[in-house]
């Protein structure tokens, strides 16, 4: 299978991208972390606040700071049960699933990515580390200063005045060993997610950050010690404690500086990892997909003007949304109760009110990339498009949110619960009790004329970024929301009159009210 057809499978043909015999060995599931064995441990807090206050201007961060940061980022926060009756034969039984929860979603609640970090703090070797998210603690990796290094395998970003620098990778069999093929699509956006979190979590604690998607792979890879046949880095972001960091343009810099050339300078290491399956099967798309995306050289690096993200016009009817005042909410609060609702969604009617501030709020928050061509407004690479019902002065039927006027484009009247719910390949929601299904929309291309096959996961990642915004709002409005994958792009194409535009349907978010769910769960902060 070529690349091209790999990634049209990925969205609108899901059913041929795993053999038709393809069954999963439960038993021999990876864990949902990676574990290091034998590397020196530095424990983090476990007293993790309750609330997240933004600190005193310029003061050095320490271990205490970054403990909840890394925490409430991707640390495991609670461990829930739940319970599923069935009725096999006639004789009633109750089944119990446990889950080992994180403040972001996951499909499938595998959990694909892995955090690390380059610390430059007074309480602890500068260096290279690992969060060990089952133990809560940092694996040193590699002890040193990699300023010089690491600023010129982000294309010249400083990295000097950045007390911690955070790397998002992937470890392709943490989800291919349940999704197959699918798994590539999956770990764009949970990788998003997680990028969108620590924006977030950076932001209330008072931090600058800057999100990296250009690096020269293999010299990023190689300081981590990373085999990128197993795993390999997607993100990189800088964090600060002043206002802003600092990047050179390398577009006006005749210096090339490539991955080859700077792995000479370091040391290989290789460290003991432990993932718990006995047999790890091959996965030759995804590492196929994964070379393709490699930068060489910093040569590679590109801008993308603002005039390319075009605004998609679906008419002239209108729908102005109520101007709504700044919404604030408490972070650690919100996350705290956040989950995604399956069969405890119900029917409610939303007020304009409160889809103005969710449309509005998910929209305005901007972060600093190194994809757009001005620091100031960056560019909007995707959109919303959503089917709503039972929404206060809006008739029912399909809109597109148009952020510049906060107002809904009608594109077609009516009720389409059913199409929608048909659509469903795993119908675990039951859309009749949705009154928002939402979806981001972005460019059939994924960005390839501009950045390559790599361009298809920075897509899927920054969707990631959007949806976590949501998912946050929704709840912090009294709404839950679902991440869906298994639904029919094309029928959602169809209905927003798509094809025409050369723009797809990326994820399914259905939000609304929801009853309590039944579970038992505890929180793992001590």
């Amino acid at each position: 299978m070529n690349l091209e057809t790999f990634i049209h499978h990925l969205h609108f043909d899901t059913e041929k991208l795993a053999p038709p015999d393809w069954e999963v060995d439960w038993g021999d599931a990876p864990l949902p972390y990676k574990l290091y064995r034998g590397l020196p441990e530095i424990p983090l807090y476990g007293d993790i606040p309750l609330t997240l206050c933004e600190r005193e201007a310029l003061d050095e961060p320490g271990l205490g700071e970054l403990s909840s940061f890394l925490w409430y980022v991707y640390g495991l926060t609670q461990y829930a049960q739940s319970a599923f009756f069935e009725d096999p034969e006639g004789r009633a039984a109750v089944s119990y699933t446990q889950l080992l929860r994180r403040f972001v979603p996951s499909g499938g609640a595998l959990y694909p990515n892995e955090l690390y970090v380059y610390l430059k703090l007074e309480e602890v070797p500068k260096g290279i580390y690992h969060y060990d998210v089952a133990h809560h603690c940092l694996r040193l990796l590699r002890e040193g200063n990699y300023d010089s290094y690491l600023s010129r395998s982000l294309g010249n970003c400083d990295v000097s005045d950045s007390f911690c620098t955070v790397f998002v990778s992937t470890v392709f069999w943490k989800n291919f060993y349940k999704y197959n093929n699918f798994s590539y699509r999956l770990q764009g956006l949970d990788a998003g997610v997680i990028i969108g979190q620590a924006l977030e979590v950076a932001e209330r604690m008072g931090f600058s950050s800057r999100v990296c998607y250009q690096f020269l792979d293999r010299s990023i890879n190689h300081l981590l010690g990373l085999s990128e046949q197993d795993e390999s880095v997607y993100a990189v972001i800088p964090l600060s404690i002043y206002p802003s960091i600092q990047c050179v343009d390398h577009f006006t810099r005749e210096e090339n500086i490539s991955a080859a050339e700077l792995t000479r300078e370091l040391p290989l290491v290789q460290h003991k990892t432990y993932n718990r399956s006995k047999r790890v099967l091959n996965y030759p798309l995804l590492r196929e997909m994964n070379e393709a995306s490699i930068n060489e050289t910093t040569q590679s690096f590109v801008k993308i003007k603002k005039d390319d993200c075009v605004k998609k016009s679906f008419g002239t009817e209108f729908i102005m949304l109520p101007t709504t005042e700044s919404f604030s909410y408490d972070l650690a609060t919100v996350c705290r109760e956040r989950h995604s609702p399956d069969v405890d969604f119900m029917m409610g009617k939303v007020s304009q009110k409160n889809i103005a501030t969710l449309l509005k709020e998910t929209f305005s928050f901007s972060y600093q990339n190194d994809l757009d061509d001005t620091a100031k407004n960056p560019a909007t690479r995707l959109s919303l498009h959503g089917f709503f019902y039972n929404v206060e002065g809006v008739s029912n039927g399909a809109y597109a949110y148009d952020k510049s006027a906060h107002a809904l484009q009608r594109i077609t009247n009516g009720d389409f619960r059913e199409m929608l719910q048909s659509g469903l390949t795993m119908p675990t929601v039951n859309l009749f009790q949705v009154p928002l299904c939402l979806h981001f929309v972005g460019g059939k291309d994924h960005l390839k004329e501009e950045l390559g096959y790599r361009g298809y996961r920075i897509q899927q990642m920054e969707a990631g970024i959007l949806l976590q915004r949501l998912l946050l709002i929704s709840c912090a409005l009294g709404m839950g929301g679902h991440p869906l994958l298994g639904f029919d792009a094309n029928q959602c194409d169809e209905l927003y009159r798509n094809d025409s535009k050369q723009i797809t349907s990326l994820i399914q978010i259905p939000v609304g009210p929801y009853r309590p769910r039944a579970w038992l769960k505890g929180s793992l902060n001590g």
